[in-house]
């Protein structure tokens, strides 16, 4: 499969490594190298279980490990579990917020099928998702709405007075951009948990590359998770992907809030 082919063709990951290379990547993002104790304690499993899978995965070149030293991805580990990151927090995503899966239980299922949904298919579903928060029928609203229809089954009454509203609101945008009243701030600006459609990246040269290779493009969306306390960094979520950017960073990027 696609994506269970690392760099070295000669070499197969299995499931299993692919979950030690997705926590060494999550344990160093945190605390910048993982130790045996931190990767045991993250997959719940015996530190000699550990031991072997690492050693494992020195041999395919994906990791720098000597026995009690720290464990570091080589550039070759970093994309593989970036893929591997990419694949479960969409798949997650997508069960929470459009399926209205139970966070717990989308967890365990993006879990299980991360090692199985291919690339492709991966970015239709960021696709999905994308569409859902820029089609005026779509958003929080029609999500809560699929709720509804799982409890209630269909009626065509919340059908129509649904659709109404939405209409009603169309107009709205429609109208407060016509007076220009669509509010529009720079990334930076935007509160926690705020979602914002990004409408302009300004800067030249390599700052400006740097932030559009991220995905950050006009026309997308962007969801702010987190701010630190000085706000700097700030973390965000865009298509499908967890980035960390730094203020001056984040200040380049104009954004009309949802």
């Amino acid at each position: 499969m696609e994506d269970r082919i690392p760099l070295t063709t000669e070499f197969v990951l299995s499931a299993s490594l692919e979950d030690y290379l997705e926590a060494i990547f999550l344990i160093v993002a945190d605390k910048q190298a993982a130790k045996v104790g931190d990767i045991s304690k993250k997959l719940k499993v015996a530190k000699p279980s550990v031991t072997g899978a690492l050693q494992s995965l020195r041999e395919r070149g994906l990791i720098n490990y000597r026995p009690y030293d720290v464990v570091t991805l080589t550039p070759e580990g970093t994309a593989i579990a970036e893929r591997v990151v990419r694949r479960h927090e969409v798949l997650r995503s997508f069960l929470e917020k459009v399926l209205n899966v139970p966070l717990d239980k989308a967890e365990d299922a993006a879990c299980k099928m991360e090692h199985a949904v291919r690339g492709e298919i991966i970015d239709r579903f960021v696709q999905f998702l994308e569409f859902v928060e820029a089609c005026p029928r779509g958003g929080e609203k029609w999500i809560k709405g699929f709720s509804h229809y799982c409890e209630h089954g269909r009626d065509y009454k919340y059908c129509e007075r649904c659709l109404s509203l939405c209409l009603e609101e169309v107009k709205q945008k429609a109208a407060q951009k016509e007076e220009g009243m669509a509010e529009t701030m720079k990334l930076n600006e935007v509160g926690p948990g705020r979602k914002a459609r990004i409408t302009k990246v300004q800067g030249k040269g390599e700052v400006k590359r740097r932030i559009i290779d991220m995905g950050v493009t006009p026309g997308t969306f962007v969801e702010v998770e987190r701010v630190a306390p000085l706000g700097d960094p700030i973390e965000i979520r865009v298509k499908g992907y967890h980035l960390s950017l730094r203020k001056e960073e984040a200040a380049r990027i104009f954004v009309e809030l949802e």
